[in-house]
């Protein structure tokens, strides 16, 4: 793996946190088995999986830029085609960002999946 490949991943997910509508980010089903498969953790150490499993980033099949994938799950009371679109763009522009500062210009495809609508209940 690159620094650029490793980077990615967190720099998608904080972008994809800060959106208005997202409660969370839901990794990968072969991910969630690799973590259930683990040997288990003590009370003392929850597990906790980090917000960059949810995000998949590879290099394009050309080798001409990079595919970013966000799994993530929303707040009801919003419209989910609105909140992917924001996930979508600032995704896109953190990523394409974050590669110019790095003097690594490379197109930058991202792609949005929405896994689950949450439905958040007030502690009243």
């Amino acid at each position: 793996m690159t620094a650029i490949s490793t980077t990615l991943p967190g720099v998608a997910a904080e972008a994809a946190l800060a959106v208005p509508g997202v409660t969370g980010l839901q990794p990968r089903l072969s991910r969630r088995l690799a973590a259930a498969a683990a040997p288990t953790l003590t009370d003392a150490t929850p597990y906790h999986t980090p917000p960059e499993a949810a995000i998949r980033a590879d290099r394009a099949q050309d080798g001409s830029g990079w595919h970013i994938e966000v799994r993530c799950t929303l707040a009801t009371g919003r419209r989910a085609l609105d909140v992917a679109q924001n996930v979508h763009d600032r995704v896109e522009a953190a990523v394409t960002s974050h590669l110019a500062a790095l003097h690594a210009v490379q197109r930058v495809t991202v792609e949005v999946t929405v896994t689950r609508i949450a439905t958040w209940h007030d502690g009243a």
